[in-house]
């Protein structure tokens, strides 16, 4: 059961993400050719009007095939005859629509959970906090400048800058302080620590708080995820540590697992996290940009727009199909590396 759900959620942040390609190219009048999910051999299709809609053997991915996308069309309705604000639009629309659902499951995630505020229920004795001044009912509203909405942020912000030196902006009695904190290494948790204790109080709100609370939520899944590519340019995280589908499924699948003793409104939310989680990161993936990605087509369309021409489609196939190439390399070694954590 809890691998079926996993591949779910997967399909369906995939499928969502294919859909926004897919109603702009109709809106753009761009003749789509195929509508599926999944990849490799068709198991079940069915044509309607001039496009066919199917579903394929492999459930990990999915595409919307637009006639003159990847090759020279004579047809009118090619994506390639169309433009360059038109197929700037489609191209974006995948990304986009990722983060569309993100906010859309985000609401209703917070409409039944509330939000996890940043107050401090607690500092450690002779903590960095305490000797800061902070202490029990402060609320955290700033970190070197960046706006705290939730505590995570707080957690998450000191994992991604360990040792940094912290100039945090924190509310009391209705009135705003700020203390320079400079963590510590603790060696039983192997992380920086500031010295504040949070028991996850969350607070629930009205239908406007919900809805700006759910454009929180979706940017701290944004700023997360740059926040790890970051690391993983610099070399901090290894591509080992990457998880693909494999990876993506066993997780969702130990998540419910944990859920299960909690009862099903539990299990519910917790995979709305992990889809939030999930959708947020295909959106900020697909821009970076690499050549076969979204944000590697987007590189070439800004070209165009600036140039006033096409970049020589030739050179630019040639391009996509390097990039697709590495990166089937970089899925192949990912999901190598998923089954290795599974098994071994």
């Amino acid at each position: 059961m809890k691998f079926i759900i996993a591949i779910l959620i997967f399909s369906a942040v995939i499928l969502f993400h294919e859909l926004g390609h897919f109603l702009l190219a109709k809106k753009s009048g761009i003749r789509v050719n195929e509508f599926c999910l999944g990849l490799g051999p068709t198991l079940f299709g069915v044509t309607k009007g001039e496009t066919k809609y199917s579903i394929k053997l492999f459930p990990f991915g999915g595409a919307c095939m637009m006639e003159g996308e990847d090759e020279e069309s004579q047809d009118d309705r090619a994506f390639g005859k169309k433009s360059v604000w038109a197929r700037i639009s489609v191209v974006v629309a995948g990304p986009v629509f990722n983060f569309i659902l993100a906010f859309f499951l985000a609401f209703i995630l917070i409409s039944c959970m509330g939000v996890d505020i940043p107050s401090i229920s607690g500092v450690s004795k002779g903590s960095a906090a305490q000797e800061a001044g902070m202490r029990e009912g402060d609320v955290i509203v700033k970190m070197n400048g960046k706006n705290i909405h939730f505590y995570r942020e707080v957690s998450m912000y000191t994992f991604f800058h360990p040792g940094e030196s912290l100039d945090i902006t924190y509310e009391r009695d209705g009135e705003r302080f700020t203390s320079e904190v400079k963590p510590r290494y603790d060696e039983e948790s192997g992380r920086y620590l500031i010295g504040i204790i949070n028991n996850y109080e969350r607070k629930k709100g009205n239908v406007l708080s919900n809805l700006k609370y759910s454009a929180y939520e979706v940017k701290y899944w944004i700023w997360s995820t740059l926040q790890s590519l970051k690391l993983l340019v610099t070399g901090k995280v290894s591509v080992n540590e990457m998880s693909g589908p494999v990876g993506i499924v066993k997780g969702i699948g130990d998540v419910y697992d944990a859920s299960r003793d909690d009862g099903m409104f539990y299990i519910f939310v917790n995979m709305l996290n992990f889809a939030i989680l999930l959708t947020a990161n295909l959106g900020v993936m697909n821009l970076i940009p690499l050549p076969a990605l979204d944000g590697g087509r987007l590189v070439f369309l800004i070209l165009e727009a600036v140039r006033k021409k096409k970049v020589d489609p030739d050179k630019e196939g040639m391009v996509h199909f390097v990039g697709i190439v590495l990166l089937m390399g970089l899925m192949v070694l990912v999901m190598f590396n998923d089954i290795r954590k599974i098994f071994f």
